[in-house]
């Protein structure tokens, strides 16, 4: 079965012996993936919809995984059971990521992993979960076809980090990387354009953005 770029990474650094919740699992392929990657890794697919949650017990049917794969119908966190240790969350929003969490509080206290891959707003998913009982363990770009997307690894615990950490990403910054001046150089590019846009009276917009372009050139420009 095929799979892309992006959830294969996810796939791959998911540790032995995990037993994911993945939530909003449209048709089930990082679970199908994960379990037959590594036969002590378990799965729960979760969706909101009852749609893609039947495209997802077909596949895994015709796969043959029903005893490694369980699939579960529910908002958010509300699947979630005791026995599983490992959250993963990609492909949404940022503050829809978020959202979920604040839902849930409960089970961000008892699971000790959580895998985000948040289409946007990564600063503030990594600045929600850092204060929420957990730390960056590890953080990976991924390229799919022409996007570059940001995977962030959650292990329960404290660390305390920068601006500059929650901005780049702590690992990130240390690895930096040929997908990380890619990244950055975008998005360099969008803050230099939306600096022309912005009409006057946004000093306070202008100030952040101008700071944010200082930074990713001293971090691209080394």
């Amino acid at each position: 079965m095929k799979i892309n770029s992006r959830l294969k990474k996810i796939g791959d650094l998911v540790e032995t012996n995990s037993f994911c919740l993945d939530v909003g699992c449209d048709h089930a392929l990082l679970d199908i993936y994960l379990v037959t990657r590594n036969k002590d890794i378990k799965a729960v697919a979760s969706d909101i919809a009852e749609g893609p949650l039947e495209q997802a017990k077909k596949n895994i049917k015709r796969e043959r995984l029903e005893d490694k794969i369980e699939t579960r119908l529910g908002p958010g966190l509300t699947t979630y059971s005791k026995e599983i240790n490992t959250i993963i969350i990609s492909g949404m929003g940022g503050r829809n990521i978020i959202g979920i969490c604040k839902d849930s509080p409960k089970v961000l206290k008892q699971v000790d992993t959580m895998i985000i891959s948040p289409n946007n707003y990564q600063e503030d998913v990594k600045r929600f979960l850092t204060k929420n009982g957990f730390y960056i363990e590890n953080e990976e770009f991924v390229k799919d076809k022409k996007f570059i997307y940001q995977i962030i690894i959650f292990k329960k615990g404290k660390k305390k980090y920068t601006k500059k950490d929650y901005f780049f990403g702590p690992v990130f910054l240390i690895k930096k990387g040929p997908l990380f001046r890619e990244y950055y150089e975008k998005e360099l590019k969008s803050r230099e354009i939306l600096l022309t846009l912005l009409p006057k009276g946004y000093r306070l917009k202008k100030y952040k953005i101008k700071q944010e372009i200082k930074m990713i050139k001293n971090e691209i420009e080394d």
